[in-house]
């Protein structure tokens, strides 16, 4: 999902697809109405506010998508509209030379035409979409367009600040005098900032909103003289600047700022056209409305600054409502707490500081919950608002703060959003709109830096040497007070497990499941699609929790690296991206969704390499698992298209390619096909989970190891070997239910040596088939080298000798996923690593081996007792470890929790997780991530 403000949306007149473009520089293509995410858009980039879309529209047909916005490069001094091939996501053109931004996109009905609106006084643009070339322009404007809309009969009506409305007839010989001709122009009435515009259906009527003024007024589509104006009584905290007319015009709506209970915004709609009665549409979100459009089947949707985006049907019921994945920092300045040394931050996940949780960095710990998150908060400081040495008004919500009630400098429409005060008063830090600035006392700025979002609270450590500030793209970032250099930035994600931080250059630390999060974004050159990869794709360089510990104490990036490659003995790298970039997959056909009736199938698709390294390997998955296929190139086409042919089992499947070079894989290319028989069959009733069943089951094979007695006597466990022997038994239960077979390989304490446990891994992956499933249980203790590689300890480990004695995760990841069927790993390994003597707290640390092994290349779901730094608990009372005991319950059915009768991954991991922090009391995370190609399957049945 976005991660800022979705500007405009998009519908094309099938209404099977919805565009979204943000001021998070991205568009991206949702399907209708199951508002599934088909692609993401991305055009070149820059810094600051360069690449932020404030436009997009998507051609009647849906093939083409249109989007602009601050798309201005220094080197060309002028801005460009981008247009899209939507099915393949390709650039298919730049339209340039464009004098100011773009703040509006809309096509003709016909699809003949593109309208674009401009900031300042550039007035308006119309293109003939054969060849995207200007028809016509009209740049009698006194101040931005924000709004225009075509009739049926292509005339065109626009909106400025200037406080007229306008409109045009649209034709003629395509020249640019002919091609764009004023027919009227009437000055607003109920307020001098009109904002958005749209004709009724008929082209009858015209509807405008305001920026300024809580009036909706309704105009002549024939010369734009005021008609009527629909009831906006009772709307006293905002506007209703955006507009819509339902599909058949007999209802008009409105909404934008204005906001009823608890800060929800509302729609307002008016039965016949206007002039009747009005309903408010109480909404989920709780932000600014930004577009609303027309549905054929009498619906709307919608997008707000949440950022979110829903649909509604035709009798005003949500079907679809999605929400960003970020925290909402609105609200909050009290909330917003700080250790001295500025590496715990306390935070709320909800406006007015609703669900507070904290975040610390030495620990690498997320503490969810009110009662985790108010123990101890007296060490924990709010942003300094008030200080005897001076005055500081008007911050909340204001354009002009004042410091000893003179104004201070800050731009133009720049909104003061968050205040906070050094300790010893000698500056203070102001976030707005735009910018966090720090200012002396006497008002005289310091220095200022651009902001990925608003600022809605900000806060100094009371040591003085960091500023820290939460903005509405849902990151929190440490900025050095010296001079606002960005140190480090950290995202929670909103489902409250994920989290990830990073520095400027790219070095990160990631809970489980969290490396998708962020990523790098390469540009193309400016007629080119940008590429995106994310962070795991260079996990080897990047992921470096060492230097993200250092930051923050040196106040320096580069001497971070300096000092934790000393700890760890790793040589400098230099961290080029450019040279690390993995192959680009792009699956050219079938498309998304198509259908297939035969068990043979043809993939064609094509390998870029943007490093220029070649490719040294291709794997094609099928529902995330590997599985055979014959590649050769096609000799129909000139270009490089590769073809692979496949045979697909008669159900629907996704099929996944991804190319590797030296460096990395590829982000995988999959695309989903669904099964369609051409033989009609009759009906049956099948029993799964009776040992007669016709259905042809799985055969279940599982290594289990644990180890509770070593060689050396200081390492032993209580109960890691009971614990294999559980999950052993829970899953024989499963053989002639699930399962026809459950063949078990058992390596307890003396026998869990070096070599048994690699014979293991090596049986595991032999005998399991693409029809099978395989489980793989490690229960004992782990560690990790000085260089942050993980290893499990056998019985005869020595932990000085690792190299030597222990299993290597590379071995463990090479076994898993090369396993042919579907492969899960259950991972207890946590039992406070100090016990072994190897490194001082905080080098056990699994984050990696999850990761790792739960990417889509290698295809395994994992489970894991706990993330990070954490240990994983045993006790008496349980004759288990927290896990285990939580994992044997769910499997026995406790987790078949939508009482379907069955146990799936995801199922299992919602009641593990619940399960576990009831038993240690909120001190135990377990978790599981699966890769993104593999869906979801059931485990185990409930007798």
């Amino acid at each position: 999902m976005h991660t800022t403000a979705i500007r405009r949306i998009g519908v094309d007149a099938a209404n099977h697809f919805l565009v979204t473009a943000s001021n998070d520089k991205a568009a991206r293509v949702w399907e209708l109405p199951t508002g599934r995410l088909l692609r993401v858009l991305r055009p070149p980039i820059g810094a600051g506010n360069e690449g932020k879309l404030y436009a997009v529209a998507i051609s009647p047909d849906g093939q083409t998508i249109a989007t602009g916005g601050w798309t201005r490069f220094k080197w060309e001094k002028t801005h460009s509209i981008y247009l899209f091939d939507r099915e393949s996501g390709r650039l298919l053109r730049r339209i340039k030379g464009l004098q100011n931004v773009v703040n509006h996109l809309v096509y003709s009905h016909d699809g003949r035409y593109l309208a674009a609106t401009f900031g300042a006084e550039k007035g308006v643009r119309v293109y003939q979409t054969a060849t995207y070339i200007k028809v016509g322009e009209d740049r009698d404007y006194g101040a931005p367009s924000f709004g225009a809309d075509f009739d049926a009969a292509n005339r065109l009506v626009t909106t400025s600040f200037d406080g007229f409305i306008r409109l045009y007839e649209v034709g003629g010989n395509a020249s640019e005098e002919a091609g764009l001709r004023l027919v009227a122009k009437q000055k607003a009435q109920g307020g001098s900032l009109p904002f958005d515009v749209k004709f009724s259906p008929d082209s009858s009527l015209v509807a405008v909103g305001f920026n300024d003024s809580t009036k909706v007024n309704v105009l002549s589509g024939r010369d734009l003289s005021l008609l009527y104006a629909p009831d906006t009584s009772g709307v006293n905290n905002g506007n209703l600047f955006k507009v819509a007319w339902s599909a058949n015009g007999k209802i008009l709506h409105a909404g934008g700022i204005a906001a009823g209970a608890n800060s929800h915004r509302f729609i307002r709609a008016w039965t016949n056209g206007g002039r009747g009665s009005y309903r408010d549409i109480v909404l989920d979100a709780t932000n600014t409305i930004q577009h609303i459009l027309p549905l054929r089947n009498g619906g709307l949707v919608y997008c707000t600054s949440d950022p979110a985006f829903g649909v509604l049907d035709s009798d005003n019921r949500h079907i679809l409502f999605t929400a960003s994945g970020i925290a909402d920092y609105r609200d909050n300045w009290d909330g917003f707490l700080l250790s001295a040394d500025g590496e715990t931050v306390q935070f709320g996940y909800e406006q007015f500081g609703k669900i507070p949780a904290r975040f610390s960095l030495s620990e690498r710990r997320l503490l969810v919950a009110p009662q985790s998150a108010t123990a101890g908060a007296a060490l924990l400081q709010p942003p300094l608002t008030e200080t005897e040495e001076f005055a500081i008004s008007d911050w909340k919500y204001t354009y002009e703060p004042k410091l000893d009630e003179k104004p201070l400098k800050i731009k133009q429409h720049e909104m003061s959003r968050s205040l906070a005060i050094a300790s010893d008063a000698s500056t203070f830090l102001l976030g707005t709109e735009f910018l966090i600035r720090l200012f002396d006392r006497n008002g005289k700025e310091q220095w200022n830096v651009p902001a990925p979002g608003v600022a809605w609270a900000v806060n100094i450590s009371a040591d003085g040497r960091l500023a820290v500030a939460a903005y509405s793209d849902g990151t929190i970032r440490w900025h050095r007070m010296t001079d606002g250099q960005e140190l480090l930035a950290f995202f929670p994600h909103e489902d409250q497990k994920r989290w990830v931080v990073w520095t400027p250059s790219g070095y990160y630390d990631a809970s489980p499941g969290a490396e998708d999060l962020i990523g790098w974004h390469v540009n193309n050159g400016l007629d080119q699609a940008a590429d995106f990869f994310p962070v795991a794709q260079f996990r080897d360089t990047y992921y470096r929790p060492d230097i993200i510990a250092k930051i923050l104490q040196t106040g320096d990036e580069a001497r971070a690296l300096e000092l934790a490659n000393q700890e760890s003995g790793r040589k400098k790298q230099e961290a080029d991206i450019a040279q690390q970039l993995p192959p680009v997959v792009e699956i050219i056909s079938p498309s998304e969704g198509s259908e297939f009736s035969a068990g043979q199938i043809t993939i064609h698709y094509r390998i870029r390499t943007p490093s220029g390294e070649p490719v040294t390997d291709v794997k094609t998955l099928l529902d995330g698992r590997p599985i055979g296929a014959r590649e050769h190139f096609d000799e129909t086409t000139t270009e490089d298209v590769r073809a692979l042919q496949l045979t697909l089992p008669e159900r629907d499947s996704a099929v996944t390619i991804i190319a590797a070079n030296r460096f990395s894989e590829s982000v995988p290319a999959t695309v989903q096909l669904r099964w369609r028989s051409l033989e009609p069959r009759a009906l049956k009733f099948v029993d799964r989970t009776s040992a007669k069943s016709d259905v042809i089951r799985p055969k279940l094979y599982i290594l289990t190891i644990g180890v509770s007695q070593y060689a050396n006597e200081k390492f032993n466990l209580k109960f890691a070997d009971k614990d294999a022997g559980d999950f052993v038994n829970v899953m024989l239960a499963q053989k002639d239910l699930l399962y026809r077979d459950v063949i078990i390989k058992k390596l307890t304490n003396e026998e869990a040596i070096k070599d048994e446990i690699l014979d293991g891994l090596d049986w595991i992956r032999k005998e399991t088939t693409s029809n099978d499933v395989a489980m793989v249980f490690l229960a004992g203790h782990g560690i990790n080298d000085q260089n942050n590689y993980y290893y499990f300890c056998p019985h005869n480990v020595i932990p000085d000798r690792l190299f030597r004695t222990g299993i290597a995760f590379s071995d463990i990841k090479n076994a898993m996923s090369a396993i042919a069927g579907k492969a899960v790993f259950f991972l207890d390994t946590c039992h406070s690593g100090n016990s072994l003597g190897l490194a001082p707290r905080g080098m056990l640390d699994i984050n990696k081996v999850i990761n790792e092994l739960s990417s889509a290349q290698n295809g395994v779901v994992v489970f894991s007792a706990s993330t990070g730094s954490e240990s994983a608990f045993e006790r008496d009372d349980w004759h288990n470890g927290a896990f285990t005991e939580a994992l044997v319950e769910g499997l026995s059915g406790a987790a078949d929790l939508l009482k379907k009768g069955n146990v799936t991954c995801a199922t299992l991991n919602v009641y593990i997780a619940e399960r576990v922090k009831e038993l240690t009391e909120g001190q135990q995370h377990p978790t599981m991530i699966s890769p993104q190609t593999v869906p979801d399957f059931p485990i185990a049945v409930k007798r």
